[in-house]
């Protein structure tokens, strides 16, 4: 995988001044009684704009947003985004209703320079998705430059991804793509070791890729959450009700032999907190070692005894990335294996360790103890971006760039 991408300072001042250049952003967030409830992937896009801002350039700002299915369902505008990020960018952002055609031209047009717009939601256009080629061609029409910084949606082959770039060049990377690139990219290729993977979520069968490839790299795998049981089943261990995929057992099995003869060690949990009906807030969870979880009982989260292994691990790391919380963290009954594993991360960033929580679920799971970018090396902005990159597959999106 080539890892190292051109970046928005390897161009010349006159590429940019007065230019009109066309920016991917990741601006599918959250909407609560019709405003964005979380501005992370706002915040993460300013960067990138101020600084062409700064240069004189043009910015056209472009994104999908929600589940339109390619029709216009004013449901899913970005007007309320754009006006959002009109507040936290200190500076007007023009909301162009359309994101083709020739009015959409005309306003880009008549923009000065260092003025920011944002275009309507791409997937109003059911091309965007399906990469139609003359979709692409109308969107690269409107600049002169392009640029791609919405890492989120980086592993999807879409028209404002992949396509626009074979009609609108030079296409570099902007400074959050950059560093998710960069960040990535060096976990893969030159770890400092110890290198210690944390795989959590619910099933094998989404994360049976990453797996395969984190045993490759890793000096140790723990794993934690609903997937730990599979494997303690393939061992076999009694879990209960526990969430389980029997038809992959056998892949578990494989997977465990595969760490044996590489040398990696694959850490399970030691116990467990579980109870009988995880609907009835009022029980209180019970543990039990692992491989001993009574048949009317289902585990929910990494018990005492693993988080503090599991921190033990952490601690004598020198490299981590982490993806999949290790209980249902979204119920405080079960949150704490996984706040176990982001202090232990919080403590090793202190202490000069590289950290990386990749993306999704694990970043809304710090986010929800209240840690931010601060306290990890780097928290990546893309869930399945980011999961595919682990994986060491190809992003199209990334691959359509241009190369240092």
């Amino acid at each position: 995988m080539e890892y190292s991408v051109l970046g928005l300072e390897d161009l010349k001042p006159e590429q940019l001044n007065g230019k009109r250049v066309f920016v991917r952003v990741d601006f599918n967030v959250p909407l609560q009684d019709g405003k964005v409830s979380d501005i992370t992937r706002l915040k993460a896009a300013l960067p990138t704009i101020k600084y062409l801002i700064q240069k004189g350039a043009i910015i056209i700002l472009a994104s999908h947003f929600g589940r339109p299915k390619g029709k216009i369902d004013l449901k899913y505008t970005l007007e309320p985004v754009a006006k959002e990020f009109e507040k936290i960018l200190g500076q007007t952002v023009s909301f162009i209703p359309d994101c083709i055609g020739p009015q959409t031209q005309a306003t880009i047009k008549m923009l000065k320079a260092g003025s920011v717009c944002l275009l309507e939601n791409l997937r109003f256009y059911a091309e965007e998705e399906a990469n139609d080629q003359a979709f692409s061609e109308k969107l690269a029409s409107l600049a002169d430059i392009y640029v791609n910084d919405a890492f989120g949606a980086a592993h999807r082959a879409h028209s404002s991804t992949e396509g626009i770039t074979k009609f609108l060049r030079p296409a570099v990377a902007g400074f959050l793509m950059e560093k998710e690139v960069r960040e990535l990219g060096n976990l893969l290729s030159r770890p400092e070791r110890p290198f210690v993977s944390i795989i959590g979520g619910s099933k094998v069968s989404t994360k049976i890729d990453v797996l395969n490839s984190l045993i490759d790299q890793s000096d140790v795998v723990l794993i934690g959450g609903g997937m730990a049981y599979t494997f303690t089943k393939a061992q076999g261990g009694k879990i209960g009700k526990s969430l389980c995929e029997e038809d992959k057992l056998e892949l578990a099995s494989q997977l465990l032999e595969k760490a044996r003869s590489k040398g990696t060690a694959l850490i399970l949990p030691d116990d467990n907190l579980c109870v009988k009906n995880l609907a009835d807030q009022n029980e209180k969870p019970q543990s039990f070692l692992s491989g001993e979880i009574p048949d009317d009982y289902a585990g929910c989260d990494i018990g005492s005894i693993s988080c503090i292994n599991f921190s033990r691990y952490i601690s004598e790391a020198k490299t981590i990335v982490w993806n999949g919380p290790v209980g249902i963290f979204e119920d405080k009954r079960f949150a704490d294996g996984s706040k176990a594993v982001a202090k232990a991360m919080s403590i090793l960033t202190e202490k000069g360790g590289k950290t990386v929580i990749g993306g999704g679920d694990s970043a809304a799971a710090v986010a929800s103890f209240g840690y931010t970018d601060q306290d990890f090396s780097h928290i990546s902005t893309g869930g399945g971006a980011s999961l595919e990159f682990l994986e060491g597959k190809t992003l199209p999106g990334v691959a359509a760039l241009d190369k240092v």
